[in-house]
């Protein structure tokens, strides 16, 4: 990836950012929002039950997130004229779902630091490209896939328990993903589920009702091997499967994009977030794909889609003190049903990408399947081992071999 480090492109508008609005990048910012915050929000509170967190420590995880994540997707797009959309990892968040009841929280929170220090340093020295090619996005792909794996699994199951509301939410993924609508699959099956439930079963009340939360410091906590066990592999993720996507697809779209400047600010917001309780504040893939592509209108105007995009998820923010409660007033079925349509998609496209080179098949195998293990050794999980062995094979076996061909 070409690494072209520009001024910001400052467009002549001639007028305020509301004359920049059509129906073009309207949509596409209202379908980039819905996306991040369908979905992602039903994997948080997974992870954050998983590790016990209280409602408080719930509700700054989410309101962290999307706040500061919907700031980056402001300010960022306004001063370059580009649609650089920012969110979330949600890929970081289904990985921390297999690690929050392994640490402390105030430990989670030290490894987030250290995280978003290494995007940080990672941004600041240029290494982006160089770490890639030492960790392979294939590796770091089977290494997501073998995670994600199970979430999916039970979406099956979630089907087979909630037949009629499953059966249509499904339905309704798989028409959505054949006719290739602007509406991604993801969102019109979330909705539709949604639907099937208040016909079938009825919304209850949100549960036991939460105070309003006021954002507060959370104190780190540092140990090697949360930072072993958490901050490499989910720097990793954050760089590989929300940084490379997003920048890539400015530049499909005939952006120049400051790679090393995007990534910096996504350590310096991950910062940021990490100090109320998330995990990070990035530039996000794929809507970030959403708002740059030719259905969002004008080249010079999609960057307002990326502004909108970010309005929607700090209003989502400001409010997670009301959606928390709502959501884990669910059926579990329904929750688990989300959180697989959240992450098909992305299964799909970690598994196509990690056996996309025929060279690495070897690698990418060993990787996939000790990630699904779940198991631990010396207290490190899986994820960890899975990146490890999966790099070594791919640099000390397979690329020797492939050298040894070439010679000969």
């Amino acid at each position: 990836m070409r690494n072209t480090e520009l001024k910001p492109l400052h467009v002549s508008t001639k007028g305020k950012l509301s004359k920049m609005i059509n129906s073009n990048n309207l949509s596409s910012g209202i379908v980039s929002g819905l996306l991040a915050a369908t979905g992602p929000p039903v994997i948080i509170l997974q992870a954050a039950a998983n590790g016990n967190f209280s409602n408080e420590q719930t509700i700054l995880w989410m309101f962290s997130v999307y706040f500061f994540g919907g700031l980056f997707s402001i300010i960022l797009p306004i001063y370059y004229r580009m649609p650089i959309v920012g969110a979330h990892s949600i890929t970081g968040v289904a990985f921390l779902a297999t690690m929050t009841g392994q640490f402390s929280y105030q430990q989670l929170v030290g490894s987030y630091l250290i995280s978003s220090l290494i995007i940080l340093l990672v941004g600041l020295l240029g290494l982006f490209s160089k770490l890639m090619k030492y960790v392979p996005k294939e590796i770091i792909s089977a290494m997501m896939a073998g995670i994600i794996t199970s979430y999916v699994v039970r979406l099956i199951v979630s089907v087979q328990n909630l037949p009629l509301i499953g059966g249509v939410a499904l339905l309704v993924f798989l028409l959505f993903s054949k006719w290739k609508w602007r509406i991604p699959p993801v969102i019109a099956a979330v909705f539709a589920a949604f639907i099937m439930l208040l016909v079938t079963n009825g919304i209850g009340s949100a549960g036991a009702s939460m105070p309003f939360v006021i954002p507060t410091i959370q104190l780190p906590e540092f140990s090697w091997l949360s930072i072993l066990a958490i901050s490499v592999p989910l720097s990793l993720l954050i760089l590989s499967n929300d940084a490379a996507p997003g920048i890539g697809a400015l530049g499909q779209n005939n952006y120049h994009p400051p790679i090393n400047r995007i990534i910096t600010v996504s350590g310096i917001f991950s910062l940021i977030t990490n100090f109320f309780g998330g995990q990070s504040a990035n530039v996000a893939g794929m809507m970030s794909a959403i708002c740059s592509g030719k259905d969002s209108g004008p080249r010079e105007k999609r960057y307002v889609g990326a502004v909108l995009s970010g309005v929607l998820l700090m209003c989502f923010g400001i409010f997670a003190w009301l959606i928390v409660p709502f959501i884990q007033s669910l059926p579990k079925d329904f929750v688990s049903l989300l959180a697989g349509l959240a992450l098909f998609g992305v299964l799909g496209t970690s598994l196509n990408l990690s056996f996309s080179q025929p060279k690495m098949v070897l690698s990418v195998t060993f990787t996939f399947v000790i990630a699904l293990s779940n198991i631990t050794i010396f207290y490190i999980s899986s994820p960890v081992w899975a990146l490890a062995g999966g790099a070594l094979i791919a640099n000390f076996i397979e690329r020797k071999q492939e050298l040894q061909v070439k010679e000969g």
